[in-house]
C-alpha cells in the first residue's frame, strides 16, 4: 500500500499495520508505503526495552533493498511493572480497562529506524491517568470494539478519550507515532525535496 505525501525529502517504508501510525505520517505530508512485519512480541520484560526490540524485529524483518529507510514502531502499556499489549478478545480489553481505571499508566514507543546502512532506536514515554471507570462505563467502551489492535485496549484519539483524565507526555506518542522521536531520529524526514 502507498500513501500520497507532499514533496519531501525522504520517502519511509513503514513496517506497520496501523492506521493511526499511517495518519500521522499522512497529516506530516510524509510519502511511505506500507510493509507489515509480523514479528514475535514479548510480554516480559522492562516495557521501554521491550518497545524498542520490537520496533527493531519489526524494522528488520520489513528491510528489503539496502538504500530504503524503513521505520519500526511499537508500543506497549505498563502498570506497576505489568506490560499490556493488544487484547486478544473483547472480555481481555474489560480487564486490562478495569486494571487501568482510575490510576496512571505508561505507554511507551519504541521507534527503530534502519537508514545508510545504519540502525538506530530512541524511545518515549508518556504518562496517561484514567479517570475511575464503573463496571458498566468500561463494558460500555469495551462494546465499541476500539480496543481492537491498541495496546492497553483503548484509542485515545478516538471514543477512548472519555477514559483520560489527563496525560503527561507526547500525545502523538499516545496514539502511537511520536513526531518528536522521530524527527530527532530521520532529521530529513521534513526538509523538502530539492
Amino acid at each position: 500500500m502507498a500513501a500520497r505525501g507532499g514533496a519531501r525529502g525522504l520517502s519511509l517504508v513503514l513496517a506497520s499495520r496501523s492506521p493511526q501510525r499511517r495518519a500521522v505520517l499522512e497529516q506530516l505530508g510524509v510519502p511511505f508505503v506500507v510493509r507489515p512485519a509480523d514479528v514475535p512480541e514479548d510480554a516480559i520484560g522492562p516495557p521501554a526495552a521491550l518497545a524498542l526490540e520490537h520496533a527493531l524485529r519489526k524494522a528488520r524483518a520489513a528491510a528489503g533493498d539496502p538504500a530504503e529507510t524503513v521505520l519500526g514502531v511499537d508500543t506497549v502499556v505498563a502498570l506497576d511493572g505489568e506490560v499490556f499489549g493488544k487484547p486478544p478478545d473483547e472480555a481481555a480489553a474489560r480487564a486490562v480497562l478495569t486494571r487501568l481505571a482510575g490510576r496512571t499508566h505508561e505507554v511507551h514507543s519504541g521507534l527503530a529506524v534502519l537508514h545508510a546502512g545504519q540502525e538506530r532506536t530512541a524511545g518515549a514515554v508518556t504518562a496517561v491517568t484514567f479517570r475511575p471507570l464503573d463496571a458498566a462505563r468500561v463494558a460500555a467502551y469495551a462494546a465499541t470494539g476500539e480496543w481492537r489492535g491498541r495496546a492497553g485496549g483503548y484509542a485515545i484519539q478516538a471514543r477512548g478519550a472519555a477514559l483520560v483524565r489527563r496525560i503527561e507526555g507526547d500525545y502523538l506518542n499516545v496514539v502511537g507515532l511520536p513526531v518528536a522521536v522521530l524527527v530527532d531520529l530521520l532529521p530529513a524526514l521534513l526538509q523538502p525535496a530539492p
